[in-house]
């Protein structure tokens, strides 16, 4: 077993983007990675982006040119206003604490709306119109909890977890921020550790190759799931609906490049017969397991 802890944020397009990458290690070994997710909450208020200078239109431009080559699809419209990220980092927080084996689905859910719709994911409504993609999560109940001291308590602490970057490799390969006072991690850092204590860092954004290195070093004796060959296989093992990208990382044979092309139509035949339902996005598709 290695524990990953993994930092990130529903508001984070690097996070996003790394979504396939993460796919792959959550396809090749299973539950042999006993995941954390650690919220970072990178900002309490819409103004914080506002006085660094970030305008929606610009951010849509971004999606459109830095984002959207790496993969998943983004809505590139220009949002009514920036938006903060604490409030989607304390409904994952919530649902951690009331339905604690659906935090992943949570988290995935409000991603979606950050970057395939237009939605106000800093708002109650929209993190439950977020929310309420998740299947058999009781919506009311972490609202409920949105806001009282217990959830609070455990966002801040993981907010302190994700502020201790200072000194480690993340920082000091430059994949490190400190926009409040504190180094801290960005998202997606992971970082595995072994029972016995050893630790490999990869911050920030990487690719898979990157991850399989740290996994390879901490214990080559993991076993290892090869990639299959039919993307109903691969809608069947995730609790949530996977990309284009995604299914066609997971699918890719070893040292192969990802072909998008090939897992879509793939992915169109597995429609035909029944095994899949496609749902269309801004810039792709959503594929769900029928």
């Amino acid at each position: 077993m290695i524990a990953v802890t993994h930092f990130s944020d529903p508001g984070c397009p690097w996070a996003y983007s790394a979504a396939p990458h993460h796919a792959v290690l959550h396809w090749r070994f299973g539950a042999q990675l006993q995941w954390r997710l650690v919220m970072i909450g990178l900002t309490e208020e819409a103004a914080q982006y506002d006085a660094r200078g970030y305008r929606p239109v610009s951010g849509a431009i971004g999606f459109l040119r830095r984002f959207r080559p790496l993969g998943m699809p983004f809505d590139t419209t220009p949002r009514p206003r920036n938006m903060a990220t604490g409030l989607a980092c304390r409904a994952v927080v919530a649902t951690r604490r009331v339905d604690p084996a659906r935090e992943l689905e949570a988290f995935r859910a409000l991603q979606l709306a950050r970057f395939i719709t237009t939605a106000l994911f800093d708002t109650d409504d929209g993190v439950r119109e977020a929310l309420a993609r998740v299947d058999g999560l009781d919506v009311d109940a972490v609202m409920g909890a949105l806001r009282d001291d217990a959830t609070e308590a455990a966002y801040q602490d993981d907010r302190a977890l994700a502020r201790s970057a200072a000194g480690g490799p993340t920082e000091a390969q430059g994949r490190s921020a400190d926009t409040d006072g504190a180094v801290r991690f960005t998202a997606p850092s992971l970082v595995f550790r072994t029972d016995d204590g050893r630790e490999l860092e990869a911050g920030g954004f990487q690719n898979v190759e990157a991850y399989d290195v740290c996994i390879a070093n901490l214990d080559p004796g993991l076993d290892r799931r090869p990639p299959p060959d039919d993307p109903a296989e691969v809608l069947r093992a995730f609790p949530y609906p996977l990309t284009t990208r995604e299914v066609a990382a997971v699918m890719a044979p070893h040292l192969e490049p990802v072909d998008d092309a090939a897992a879509e139509e793939a992915l169109i035949a597995a429609c035909d017969r029944g095994a899949a339902r496609a749902e269309p996005v801004a810039g792709g598709t959503v594929w769900h397991a029928a």
